[in-house]
């Protein structure tokens, strides 16, 4: 089952903690992966070890998994993203929605800029990146479209009116997406992620993740693989009636 042989995908934000995880679980199904993110050497790194990894065909280069360097916070970067992925496959399967950022602070303290960037690379660059990969998939009346959303996008947080705005925006354009395109075939879902074990989560002191995991009924923080998992599934054919949905990873902590 979940079989993405012959797959293409282009996952954004494909070399950091959540992002890389997502990348090895398409690339292990048999997708063939466009990993795109804003640093070169790190995004080069992860490819070529990807390479290693997991291959499955190539591009006519000798490479099965390719980079594209994009800032989602450059609108021309964020236009020509989907089209450099088509360039290089020929098609587009599967759009992953990964990259994020975040700025946080309290709302009255709450900059312009630390407004402005969140929404622009959360919402605005996810944004354009799904129409881009829509018309594509509408032609091949087949596409799967799955967003990286929060359990903050549901639950709100204080400290991150930003990004908690952000990620409800993306839950909602999904939706609307969802039912524009669900008769050509095309999926647009979510994975909203709880607290994730990263370098960023490692970090932190022991009574900081004790803290954490006692508000998670699971009593632990979830691994990024369990979020690759969950968006395999939605971009593979079995889920295929599946649409315009968020599926919520978070161990418990916010049953919706």
């Amino acid at each position: 089952m979940f079989d993405l042989t012959g797959m293409t995908a282009l996952v954004t934000g494909a070399s950091g903690g959540i992002g890389s995880e997502v990348a090895r679980a398409l690339a292990r199904q048999g997708a063939r992966l466009a990993l795109s993110g804003s640093n070169p050497a790190k995004l080069r790194a992860f490819r070529e070890e990807l390479n290693r990894e997991i291959s499955h065909g190539t591009d006519g280069t000798g490479e099965p998994h390719v980079e594209i360097t994009c800032n989602l916070s450059d609108t021309k970067q964020v236009e020509e993203l989907v089209p450099a992925a088509l360039d290089t496959f020929g098609k587009l399967d599967i759009l992953v929605n990964n990259a994020g950022i975040t700025r946080d602070n309290l709302a009255m303290r709450m900059k312009d800029e630390e407004w402005d960037a969140v929404i622009r690379i959360n919402l605005e660059a996810a944004f354009r990146l799904m129409r881009a990969a829509a018309r594509p998939m509408m032609k091949a009346r087949f596409g799967r479209i799955v967003s990286v959303t929060s359990i903050v996008g549901t639950t709100g947080n204080p400290g991150q009116a930003n990004y908690a705005a952000a990620k409800a925006g993306l839950t909602g354009l999904t939706k609307s997406l969802a039912a524009e395109l669900a008769s050509r075939g095309v999926t647009v879902n979510c994975v909203a992620p709880g607290f994730i074990r990263t370098a960023m989560t490692d970090a932190l002191a022991e009574a900081q993740k004790e803290a954490l995991n006692a508000r998670i009924p699971m009593g632990r923080m979830g691994e990024g693989e369990e979020i690759g998992a969950a968006i395999a599934y939605l971009a593979s054919r079995e889920a295929g009636y599946v649409t315009g949905q968020t599926l919520h990873v978070n161990g418990g902590m916010a049953m919706l």
